[in-house]
């Protein structure tokens, strides 16, 4: 099928979603509607839907047809089962952003950060620091460490716009999978010097180990959350448990 025509169709029907055109709990218009709208084919169609599905937005109801489950959250949700970029998280949520770029340079990989991101000792990486400005405060510390020999050409330019945009436009890399590990600690001395930190004492900590389409590690990072204006979001579904199983006896 065409990608162009089911990425418009996912696109436009997720918008709509969260423009609320089509309201929490609400039915989607019949199949047969959407496909005249769209003029696509059923395949084509129900594949947008279908990713709508997965990231939480719909849930299929057999006999009834699909119901809108998205709700926008009170504060910036960042979706823990999708990788994306700051920009794009800033777009879906509507917000103004500023990227400030504090520290840039290429180093190597000490036996320390090996040991947390799964670099090998003495790999060269691009070592990167931003501060995410929000409508105006200091509300996230990114550290970022690529590896140089994946992600050429780096620069503190790019990363003060998006360097996902960087890696999948000019280097076409696929980004594929992210491994990340959510905690709460305390607020270092640099995330108090950085942040708007407003009297907490504690940050929420992301760190993430992100590969590409060969399962090769090329980022590790760890974004530094003030804890007051974000919240996480994920979409879980419930596995049944295979017949006959001992579950449940």
């Amino acid at each position: 099928m065409p990608r162009a025509k089911y990425e418009g169709i996912y696109r436009s029907i997720k918008q709509k979603i969260e423009a609320q055109d089509y309201p929490y709990q609400s039915l989607l218009p019949a199949e047969s509607e959407l496909i005249g709208e769209y003029g696509c084919a059923r395949n084509t169609l129900r594949r947008a839907l279908a990713e709508l599905t997965d990231q939480g937005y719909l849930q299929p109801i057999q006999g009834k047809g699909v119901r809108v489950i998205y709700r926008p959250a009170g504060k910036t949700a960042f979706l823990i089962g999708v990788i994306e970029s700051f920009q794009e998280t800033n777009e879906r949520n509507g917000l103004h952003a500023v990227t400030r770029v504090v520290r840039f340079e290429g180093i190597e990989t000490d036996e320390r950060l090996a040991s947390q991101s799964g670099f090998m000792v003495g790999e060269p990486l691009w070592a990167i620091e931003r501060v995410r400005y929000l409508d105006g405060k200091a509300l996230i510390r990114d550290v970022n460490y690529f590896s140089q020999a994946m992600v050429p050409g780096l620069t503190a330019e790019i990363a003060a716009q998006s360097i996902y945009e960087y890696i999948e436009k000019t280097l076409h890399m696929r980004i594929t999978t992210t491994k990340r590990r959510v905690t709460v600690e305390r607020a270092a001395a640099r995330d108090e010097e950085l942040l708007d930190l407003d009297g907490y004492g504690s940050v929420v900590v992301v760190s993430s180990l992100t590969f590409d389409g060969d399962g090769l590690l090329f980022e590790y990072t760890q974004s530094r959350h003030q804890p007051a204006s974000f919240c996480f979001e994920d979409t879980a579904t419930r596995r049944r448990a295979p017949a006959g199983g001992e579950q449940g006896r």
